[in-house]
This record gives structure tokens, C-alpha cells and sequence, in this order.
């Protein structure tokens, strides 16, 4: 067993791998509205959590990963891992002081950013590399340690004076990585892979106080997961084996991780055991720009909130990480055409109309010369100008209505606007005859850019009533 860097040719096909890994890496980093003052941001660290066995003892999370699964390697085969996590760096804000010296601050006002104490999360990598042969009877064990680190940053305003320090500080943490194999009984030769990664830090909470998971953060592999690839051969898919397999898989134990292929389409050579549970060769949809480290929202939804934020939350948001203010950058940036594309992709129509996934260049869209459907281009149809009875009023463009929504319990998130006024934008016909409004909410400070991209809020007309006023 060895832990150099690996070979080019397994060094390629991790990378199109990390892709994805990187988003399980930085799921739920930092949320949207990206401040570390906001609520969801306060309780970090969400998933893959290894924490201290001395914790682990006292709460419900773990201090191991125990992934299964089944792989086909060929004569002489090499198993490569890669154990990825990140380790969580304390940062303090310090203030320049006049005579010398600085000191601890909540926060550091500057032109562009407010800075606030924070956990930042720094990528971690343990690698090996071991012959399948080796892997039999007790299987290997591969200690790790990353060892305590701190470091200081300047902060310096626009004129290049030093008006404070950041100061970063992180604990040592120790593991281990187990690996073993064995042989299933069968006609063909295949073996059950399982790969363990345990936290070994020594790390205790503090005598005479209470277990304090915020105590136990800097001592855990975070959003730990695993890379896994043969050199010759090929793994089973967990979610989708072959009929004979399947009594195989359904043995395999997989605890607190969930092995895929991963990796080009069409191969197997490669698995991401990861903390939330994916599907077999998963990828970064193409019409995505950057990460928004929030994969439990839509990209579209995203950046038009961020983009509503205001100056002052943007800000906070940029002092927060450096992350965050990339993707307030990333919002404030972006053209129209390319918000437009996150509005949604029929990936089975691409074989028909031959539209290319991803953007040719950093800001350009390749459009297909005319849409499926479109009814402003029906001559009987106009979303502008048509109107439709709502209690017994006609309402149209520039009405205002009053929203009911819920009779069709489509959208949850509909009810939070129960009794909301709105603006009709557009009376739209769908192409089963159904009729739509378009509406911007009154009041809702992202309006204007919902306007602007056309990218409304639709109800249909039983779900609105016309409040009494001026029609």
C-alpha cells in the first residue's frame, strides 16, 4: 500500500468526478442569503459529519462512514482512494489599534464588506493507493493526521492601510481509512469492497460543561466522502445491479454514506460513496455558472433573490466568505440570456432539436432558431391584450387581483401569499386550453427584475379574486 499522487490516467478520471464532489464537498456551506447573521447559517455543517468519538458518544452523529459495494477487478487490479472532507477553520475578526497592537471585534466595517467572525472550511485530501490482492483476509489500515494550523491575514481598506487582521485557526484531527475485500460465492468472480473511514481524534469536551457540538466542529472531518477507482475492471451499480447481483447488493452494508458510479456515462471503474444519497453518474447540470453552494434550491430562484438583496445585506454577505461573495458577484454579473437559460431544460427534447448542453463561451447562449410552442406567435393570442372574466370582471393586463391560492395544493409556497395583492403582467393559454395569469406581487422588492426577465409568478383565474376598488 502506498499513498503517492496518483497516475495521470486515474488523476483524469477523478477529476471529472471531483466536479460533483466538490458540490457534495460545499453543500450547504453557506446558505442563501449567504450572511453568517442569517438563522440557517448559524448551525453549519449539515452533512457527512465525522466528529470525535468522545462526541460522537454523546449526541447522534457519527465518528465513522462504512461503505459497501460490489466490483469485478481484473488480474493485478489497483484500488485508488481518495478520502475528501474539509476542516473547519475558526476565524476571528481583530481591529488595528491606534498605539499598536489589535484586538477582538464582532465586526470590521469596510467600504465593500462587513467582516464577522466565521468557520471556514478547508479542503482536505487523504490518498492511497493499494493492490486488490492486498485487500483480502483483514484488508489494510492507513492512519492519517492533519495537524493544527493558524495563520493571519492583513485587512487593509482602499487606501492600503491596515485597519485589522483576520486570524485562522484550526485543531489537529486524526482518522483512519480501512479497506478489505472478499470474495462472493457465484459463477462469477466478484468481490464486496468495503472501505471505512473513522474519526480518531482524541479531542474531549471540556470537563464541567455540557457537550457543545460548536466546541466539537473543529475536531470532525466534515462533509467526509470517498473516491474509489480501479485501474482494471469494473464496480456494480448499488441502485440499478444486474438480476443476478441483486441479492449481492441488498446484502451490502452502507451506513451513514451511499456508494454511485461515477464518473463519463458508460463506464464503472469509478464510485462516489457520498453522504447524500445521489444517482448513478451524476453531473453538474450544464446551464449552471457557479456554485451556490444551496442544492436544495433552483439556481434561477437563487439568483434573482440574491441579486434583490440589498446593498448593505450584500455587504455582509461578502465579509462572510469568500465564497459568498463570489456568488454575489456571480448574481450582480449576470446577463439576462443567461439567467433566462436557468428557467428550466427538457433534456429529452435535445436529441430532437439539437440543442447543445452547456454555454459555448463564458456569457454566450446558443438558441434554437424558433421555440416548441410559443402562443404570442398564434394570431389568436396575445398576452398583452387578452382578457378573462374573474367575478364577473374583466381582468387583463395592469388588473390588479387579490391571490386565494391553495385550491390546488400545487406549490406550497403558493399559501405564504394567501391574500396578497398582485399586478396582472400577462392572460396566457396553455396548449390544453387551460388559461394562466401572469403576476408580479405588489410590494415584492425583486419585482422589477421578474418583469424585466419575464419570469412571473402564474395563477389560474379561480385562484384570484378582484378586490373591490378602481378595476
Amino acid at each position: 500500500m502506498t499513498a503517492p499522487a496518483f497516475a495521470p490516467e486515474t488523476e483524469e478520471r477523478l477529476a471529472l468526478a471531483r466536479q460533483v464532489a466538490d458540490a457534495v464537498l460545499f453543500e450547504g456551506y453557506v446558505l442563501y442569503p449567504y450572511r453568517a447573521s442569517a438563522a440557517k447559517n448559524r448551525l453549519r455543517w449539515q452533512f457527512g459529519v465525522l466528529v470525535p468519538p468522545a462526541w460522537g458518544a454523546e449526541c447522534e452523529e457519527h465518528d465513522f462512514q462504512h461503505t459497501e459495494c460490489l466490483m469485478e477487478p481484473r488480474a493485478e487490479a489497483s484500488l485508488a482512494v481518495e478520502v475528501r472532507f474539509l476542516h473547519a477553520r475558526r476565524r476571528t475578526v481583530q481591529r488595528a489599534l491606534p498605539g499598536g497592537g489589535f484586538e477582538t471585534v464582532p465586526e470590521l466595517h469596510l467600504d465593500d464588506r462587513v467582516l464577522v467572525p466565521w468557520d471556514e472550511g478547508a479542503e482536505e485530501r487523504v490518498e492511497l493507493v493499494a493492490p486488490v490482492a492486498r485487500l483480502t483476509g483483514e484488508g489494510i489500515e492507513f492512519p492519517f493526521r492533519k495537524p493544527a494550523v493558524e495563520d493571519t491575514e492583513p485587512v487593509l481598506d482602499t487606501t492600503g492601510r491596515t485597519v485589522g487582521r483576520l486570524v485562522r485557526r484550526s485543531a489537529e484531527v486524526t482518522g483512519v481509512v480501512r479497506l478489505s475485500a472478499s470474495e462472493l460465492d457465484g459463477p462469477y468472480r466478484v468481490l464486496r469492497l468495503t472501505a471505512v473511514v473513522e474519526n480518531t481524534t482524541a479531542w474531549t469536551p471540556p470537563q464541567g460543561r455540557a457537550a457543545d457540538r460548536d466546541a466539537a466542529l473543529p475536531h470532525s472531518l466534515v462533509a467526509t466522502h470517498l473516491l474509489m477507482a480501479l485501474s482494471a475492471g469494473s464496480f456494480l451499480s448499488m441502485t440499478d445491479p444486474p438480476e443476478w447481483a441483486k441479492g449481492a447488493v441488498a446484502a451490502c452494508r452502507n451506513l451513514h454514506t451511499w456508494p454511485v458510479l461515477a464518473g463519463e456515462p458508460g463506464r464503472a471503474d469509478l464510485v462516489l460513496s457520498s453522504p447524500i444519497i445521489l444517482e448513478d453518474h451524476p453531473a453538474i447540470a450544464p446551464e449552471s455558472l457557479g456554485a451556490l453552494y444551496d442544492a436544495t434550491e433552483i439556481d434561477e430562484i437563487l439568483a434573482l433573490r440574491t441579486a434583490a438583496l440589498t446593498d448593505a445585506e450584500k455587504r455582509e454577505a461578502r465579509g462572510t466568505d469568500a465564497r459568498a461573495a463570489a456568488v454575489i458577484d456571480l448574481a450582480d454579473s449576470m446577463p439576462a440570456e443567461v439567467l433566462e437559460r436557468l428557467h428550466g431544460a427538457v433534456r429529452g427534447l435535445r436529441e430532437i432539436t439539437g440543442e447543445p448542453d452547456g454555454f459555448p463561451d463564458e456569457f454566450g447562449v446558443t438558441r434554437p432558431e424558433t421555440p416548441w410552442w410559443d402562443p404570442a406567435s398564434d394570431a389568436g393570442f396575445d398576452p398583452g391584450q387578452d382578457r378573462v372574466m374573474v367575478d364577473g370582471r374583466s381582468v387583463g393586463r395592469g388588473s390588479r387581483v387579490e391571490l386565494r391560492p391553495g385550491l390546488r395544493h400545487t406549490d406550497a409556497q403558493d399559501l405564504f401569499l394567501q391574500g396578497r395583492t398582485a399586478t396582472v403582467e400577462a392572460v396566457l393559454h396553455d396548449v390544453d386550453g387551460a388559461v394562466h395569469l401572469a403576476v408580479t406581487v405588489d410590494g415584492d422588492p425583486g419585482a422589477d427584475i421578474r418583469r424585466e426577465q419575464g419570469r412571473y409568478l402564474y395563477f389560474q383565474p379561480d385562484e384570484v379574486v378582484v378586490p373591490e376598488g378602481p378595476r
